[in-house]
């Protein structure tokens, strides 16, 4: 009867820090793993993006279907998409990791080639006038003052998969997600909470580190700014 009241107690509470402090080796890995699912889904994404963008980049006929693919593929909703991929991957990582990496091209695709639509004429023809060969002038110029719009790609796309991992928890992907889970099964507002509130604090952390990076990564941004 004791224990009973007592388990009740604390299901009865919102939050109890003695989960929290139980159960904090967990909680750390979990958290490796939902950061492992996002590195792995925006790192493979972002290098599928490059090639599409350069595809339509250098023949600008593939854009319009390339991008129209992608936004298909993004408005797929995420649980159905999983259960599509369940019966030909199985149950964990590797669904999840599909799914994420389809959900990421649309955004990447789309502000890279954005990105380097927006340099300055006179910039590339100013390259061009100094000997810069395509494929240089491409990776020392185009791409650099791109640089503020890919990485706001990746700033979209690392918050929105970050997001969506914790729904992967549902076909056995781990992260913050199976605390949310095991929370609903036994009507425990604990470790809805803590799946849920770091999740949330995970994508506000990488969200300001984006900002951080692109003011080091275009100082001449702030520069302009300022005159």
């Amino acid at each position: 009867m004791i224990t009973s009241g007592v388990l009740a107690t604390r299901h009865d509470r919102m939050l109890s820090w003695e989960w929290v402090e139980g159960h904090s080796e967990e909680i750390w890995e979990r958290t490796l793993e939902h950061l492992q699912l996002t590195a792995w889904s925006v790192g493979i994404g972002f290098v599928i993006a490059m090639a599409m963008a350069l595809v339509s980049l250098r023949w600008r006929r593939a854009y319009g279907p390339l991008a129209a693919a992608s936004g298909a593929l993004y408005s797929i909703p995420s649980l159905a998409l999983f259960a599509i991929l369940v019966p030909f991957t199985g149950l964990g990582f590797r669904p999840v990791l599909i799914a994420l990496v389809t959900y990421t091209l649309l955004i990447l695709l789309r502000n890279i080639v954005a990105g380097v639509d927006g340099v300055p004429r006179e910039v590339v023809e100013a390259a061009e006038g100094m000997g810069y060969e395509p494929w240089r002038r491409f990776l020392a110029v185009d791409l650099r003052l791109a640089t503020p719009a890919i990485i706001g790609g990746l700033r979209v796309a690392t918050v929105t998969v970050i997001g969506l991992v914790t729904v992967g928890a549902l076909v056995g992907s781990g992260g913050y997600g199976a605390f949310i889970n095991d929370g609903l099964s036994r009507n425990f507002s604990t470790p809805i909470i803590v799946g849920g509130g770091l999740s949330i604090a995970m994508a506000v952390v990488f969200d300001l580190a984006f900002v951080l990076l692109q003011r080091v990564a275009t100082p001449w941004a702030r520069a302009g700014a300022h005159r």
